[in-house]
């Protein structure tokens, strides 16, 4: 009998996974290399990549240019914009981030790597492991990226010397363990030759390890989401009030994680009414269970209250709901985040109001020293802040789920996105503990 652990891995033979690195590690030029190399690029992309690249007086094509799409990308030769990109194996389907390497461009990287069960690392074998290099990583372990490879690049520029990718893999390896980082691999490679990138290198032979496309087609993604709560963000409910169906009443949306399962005893959250699973429409069809993240329409035997916002979960596994959040935030926008700003706080699909009560540290990625009391986050700042919501909110902590641990912070004033956050600590001691009355706002409707 097919398990739901195999079921959801047939279906979703899917990888996301982001690159990072220093700037003129090669990032881009490995992207571009991994589409050439795999044939996932159109003659037509390839030829216009030829033409830009014989205007500049270079006689093989620049690959870097297949990711590079803005302007200011190519003249400058380096990449701002996170840009994404899908391709195909006969293994596996992938979706890549090729994120930035400048230090300004860090909200970036959190971007880009936010959804990534993958990060790939770029190192120069010339210039080791850097200030960026360390700065990725720690990105990489806050998000919770369960899987991260460390590239070695230019290979060819150090003779393909074993002993030089051996102490930079020693020294990132202990680094990012230290980190928390679960899974490291480490791989020397050099994206311009394609040494080990889709193909196996002949000037390493020294190197027994997968290539770069190789680990990524293998590595094990999938995970049994009969192991993770039930999380059904309500998108919308679901009320055709047709002849046909006089009485038909679902809601509809996507499941964030765990199982729903018919017959199952749920409760809704924030208003903790509870009811039991009736139905589940999946596709058009009726189903007895449905798992992350397929987007279904669940029925319940009750009429009770719900609408979008509200989160479906099992009785047997529903979160605490809170109005005092502490977690770790990167702040993404160019306007600072100040103690006492009134903002909106958006996560899953429920929006609330919210103020900030409190920034107690502000996080030095170099060191991972704290900055106590800064005041204000700034652009690519990572900080910890304390707010308080206007009303209950079902969030779970964002290293047992990366979809209902994190929220965004959003100004009301014109909708643009302040902050990403991740429910609970990372890399700090818990903040010192706020009082718990209420904050006060000047404008009607933000007393709470």
């Amino acid at each position: 009998m097919t398990t739901i652990a195999e079921t959801s891995a047939a279906a979703t033979s899917l990888l996301r996974f982001a690159t990072a690195g220093s700037v003129d590690d090669g990032k881009s030029t490995l992207v571009g290399r991994l589409l050439h190399d795999s044939k996932s690029v159109l003659t037509d992309q390839l030829e216009a990549v030829a033409r830009v690249s014989r205007g500049r007086g270079q006689e093989t094509p620049d690959l870097a240019l297949l990711t590079d799409g803005l302007r200011a990308e190519r003249e400058q030769g380096i990449t701002i914009d996170v840009a994404y990109r899908y391709f195909a194996t006969p293994k596996r389907r992938f979706i890549l981030a090729d994120t930035p390497g400048h230090v300004q461009y860090t909200r970036n990287m959190v971007t880009g790597a936010s959804t990534a069960e993958l990060a790939v690392v770029l190192v120069d074998a010339r210039n080791g492991v850097v200030e960026q290099t360390r700065r990725h990583a720690a990105v990489a372990a806050l998000l919770r990226v369960p899987h991260v490879v460390l590239a070695v690049n230019k290979m060819d520029l150090v003779d393909y010397a074993e002993p030089v990718f051996a102490a930079i893999a020693a020294e990132f390896t202990a680094y990012a363990a230290s980190l928390g980082v679960p899974e490291i691999t480490a791989i020397p490679i050099s994206a311009l030759a394609g040494d080990n990138v889709v193909t196996p290198s002949a000037n390493m032979d020294w190197y027994g390890g997968p290539t770069v496309l190789e680990h990524l087609e293998t590595v094990s993604v999938s995970t049994d989401p009969s192991e993770d709560p039930g999380r059904f963000p309500v998108q919308y409910v679901i009320r055709p009030q047709s002849a046909e169906h006089p009485d038909y009443r679902g809601y509809a949306g996507q499941i964030a994680s765990g199982v729903l399962r018919v017959g199952e005893a749920v409760t809704v959250l924030p208003s903790g009414r509870t009811s039991t699973v009736s139905g589940i429409d999946a596709l058009g069809e009726a189903v007895e269970a449905a798992w992350a993240p397929q987007s279904v329409t669940v029925k319940l035997t009750d009429d009770v209250d719900v609408s979008r916002g509200d989160l479906i979960v099992p009785t047997s596994q529903a979160p605490a709901t809170t109005q005092d959040i502490e977690a770790t935030v990167c702040h993404v926008h160019d306007r600072p985040l100040k103690t006492g700003d009134r903002v909106l706080l958006k996560h899953t699909s429920r929006t609330v109001k919210a103020i900030v009560k409190d920034i107690p540290s502000r996080l030095t990625l170099d060191d991972l020293s704290q900055h106590p009391a800064p005041g204000e986050l700034v652009a690519n700042d990572i900080g910890r802040v304390v707010v308080r919501t206007a009303e209950p909110i079902a969030l779970d902590a964002y290293a047992d789920s990366r979809r209902t641990g994190s929220f965004l912070l959003i100004d009301p004033a014109d909708g643009a996105t302040l902050t990403a956050g991740m429910a609970g600590a990372a890399f700090a001691d818990s903040p010192a503990e706020v009082a718990a009355e209420p904050v006060r706002g000047e404008d009607e409707g933000w007393d709470f």
